[in-house]
């Protein structure tokens, strides 16, 4: 697979799971109400996943 597509499918899974961690408690998928740790690792994973697909798509 070519660079460039990993990078956009990198991107675009790490940019879901990022709004599904920051929207976790709205979507009802959130263990209660507040920021809970899942939701922070999610958040950071999801960052993290989407730098590298950025980083990848530039080369």
């Amino acid at each position: 697979m070519e660079k460039k597509k990993l990078g956009s499918i990198l991107t675009g899974i790490g940019i879901v799971l990022l709004l599904v961690s920051v929207f976790a408690d709205p979507l009802g998928i959130g263990g209660y109400l507040g920021f809970g740790y899942k939701q922070i690792i999610g958040a950071v994973l999801g960052i993290v996943i989407g730098i590298i697909g950025a980083l990848l798509y530039r080369k």
